[in-house]
């Protein structure tokens, strides 16, 4: 299958890491290089490029597609939230520009042996590294009721969770649940008629609970997004795009949090904390695709992007 990704509001990214042409970036989810490809072409033979990916497919690709560029490249297989390892081992410290598009890729959600998604009754597996053991058939046929229904209400915001995966956990006694088909049949017949016959692909958020849970995806995000901002030179920008409420609020208030000034009570006469604002934040909503891109891109819909500067050093 063809490696084939829309990048969602590339423009919007490429301006807001506010490239130098001598300087280092990070795209922390390589994916197809459609991102990539554009923050090297702004780059010139001493500027660097840094690619991150926990999928061996897409740094395959991207290597295919960036082999041209005059800037130096370095592909590496890992997860984002190990950044300052990944730095560490190019002996980089500080870099100019990372990009964080938490969004999974086109070509995993449509390639059915991926078993990412409910249009296709293909192997359970979710797996964005497929090096690690531990897959979607691991939750579906292991992880008690209470467990299930915890994190489809959590991740994936599923009003009927509990009823969901009560009739998992049955139907695994009957047979191991191993197929997408299997999992959506169990969802759909938990819910109300009218809901399941509603053609709002109902499934939806059961897929993206489990799919979250695992990659480990939110529990990640919160330290992921505290290390891409710690290893940002002064001045550096961070820009991150999520597809959902979860994601989105975990980076609101990590950025909130970096542009925070003074935490003194505010009864107190005279500031005694001393904390200083780490961070300026570049746009004060979430930055949204527009109208035209939506409609040629629908996966664009959801997306939101947020960018914040670094301002000052600081310990941890």
């Amino acid at each position: 299958m063809k490696y084939e990704h829309i990048s969602i509001m590339p423009d919007d990214c490429i301006n807001g890491l506010s490239i130098k042409s001598n300087g280092i970036y990070v795209d922390a989810t390589v994916g197809g290089a459609g991102h990539s490809r554009l923050i090297c072409e702004k780059l010139d033979e001493t500027g660097i490029f840094i690619g991150i990916d926990r999928d061996e497919e897409a740094l395959s690709v991207a290597k295919e597609r960036l082999k041209d560029f005059k800037c130096q490249v370095h592909l590496v297989h890992s997860n984002y939230n190990d950044i300052k390892n990944v730095l560490h081992e190019l002996h980089i410290d500080k870099v100019d520009g990372i990009l964080a598009d938490l969004g999974v890729s086109s070509y995993q959600l449509d390639n059915e042996e991926r078993g990412f998604s409910y249009r296709y009754d293909s192997p359970l597996d979710m797996r964005m590294d497929k090096s690690q053991d531990f897959s979607a058939v691991n939750v579906v046929n292991e992880y008690d009721v209470n467990e299930l229904a915890r994190i489809l209400r959590d991740y994936g915001e599923e009003k009927f969770a509990y009823n969901i995966a009560k009739n998992i956990v049955r139907r695994r006694e009957i047979k191991k649940i191993e197929t997408t088909g299997e999992l959506t049949d169990i969802v759909l017949k938990s819910m109300p008629k009218k809901s399941a016959n509603s053609g709002a692909h109902m499934e939806k958020r059961t897929f993206q609970a489990i799919r979250i849970e695992v990659n480990r995806e939110l529990e990640l995000l919160k330290s992921s997004v505290d290390a891409f901002f710690e290893s940002l030179k002064i001045g550096g920008r961070l820009v991150v795009m999520t597809f959902h409420s979860l994601e989105d609020r975990i980076v609101k208030n990590a950025y909130n949090d970096f542009a925070k000034g003074c935490i003194c009570p505010k009864e107190f006469p005279v500031c005694i904390c001393h904390n200083e604002p780490k961070g300026k934040i570049i746009n004060k909503k979430p930055i949204t695709a527009s109208e035209e891109e939506q409609k040629i891109n629908s996966r664009s819909k959801s997306a939101k992007l947020r960018i914040i500067e670094k301002e000052r050093e600081y310990e941890v």
